[in-house]
């Protein structure tokens, strides 16, 4: 029997692997973090928090327990062990996504989108990445290290080169970062979505990999995240984003950079639990 406070699940998320659609499975790794850390507790505290949730979205008229969905849990990371960690995290995805499944990670900080991404660019070559952040992430690398949240965007680009990653909402990061994104290496729009109908016409019907750090959103709404940056969108601008991704084939997405216990309100738990609700029922098929 399932136990809500032994072994908590995300609300509505109670199928087997075996049948679902969507596979939900958290990564929760704060190793690299460039100022507070606390992402790891992420996906735990998520779990616990959504039973204030319901199933139902008002905004899709479409129901979580319409759908076959499984919590598969948080894998057990190695504490100090990056390249380790990263391992894990990309052979843990590759299974779901090589059963035929969506995998949706729960973050730990923004570097874990690097190994699921790999996972999922092994079975779909041609996949292009829409990033929703704060932060360009497109350093080379972060006081020498290669492998940093501050440094995932930019690995990623590694993999798959110009013209299919489209960046929204950025508002930081260095120079160099911006002026190398500007001379054609990504699409980046700065502060807020501008764009991002023209993204998805270019995508068309192209696999997408959707990767939503959450200080996207204004430290007045989001402030339980390690690095918050003024000027950010609201949550009815990033509602209104999200919904309109609904003709894509998003075939992976995770949600990353929250870090709960820097807001002991609740509400940033709270409007990270209700978008991951909404991604999910976007990336299910409709019935």
């Amino acid at each position: 029997m399932y136990d809500a406070f032994l072994n908590p699940k995300f609300v509505g998320t109670y199928d087997d692997f075996e049948d679902s659609e969507v596979v939900i499975i958290g990564a929760p790794f704060d190793g690299t973090v460039t100022f507070r850390p606390g992402t790891r507790f992420a996906p735990q505290v998520m779990r616990i928090e959504s039973v204030g949730l319901e199933t139902y979205s008002p905004y899709q008229d479409r129901d979580l327990l319409d759908h076959k969905i499984h919590d598969m849990g948080d894998l057990n990371l190695p504490f100090g062990m990056v390249e380790k960690s990263l391992d894990m995290i990309e052979e843990n995805i590759d299974k779901i996504v090589q059963s035929g499944k969506k995998p949706f990670m729960i973050g730990g900080e923004h570097l874990v989108t690097l190994p699921a991404f790999k996972a999922v660019h092994k079975k779909y070559p041609d996949i292009c990445v829409i990033h929703f952040d704060a932060h360009t992430d497109l350093r080379e690398d972060f006081l020498g290290m290669p492998l940093s949240h501050a440094t995932v965007i930019r690995k990623i680009w590694d993999e798959i080169g110009d013209d299919r990653i489209f960046q929204f909402g950025i508002r930081s990061g260095g120079r160099e970062e911006f002026y190398w994104a500007d001379s054609g290496h990504t699409f980046l729009n700065k502060h807020d979505f501008t764009g991002l109908d023209m993204a998805i016409e270019k995508i068309g019907n192209r696999p997408v990999y959707f990767t939503l750090d959450l200080d996207v959103l204004d430290p007045s709404v989001m402030c339980g995240t390690g690095t918050t940056e003024g000027g950010g969108v609201t949550f009815k601008e990033l509602m209104n984003a999200i919904l309109s991704m609904k003709g894509l084939n998003v075939v992976a997405t995770d949600i990353v950079e929250l870090a709960p216990h820097y807001d002991t309100s609740g509400v940033s738990t709270a409007i990270a639990c209700k978008l991951l609700r909404e991604i999910t029922l976007l990336i299910a098929k409709k019935n």
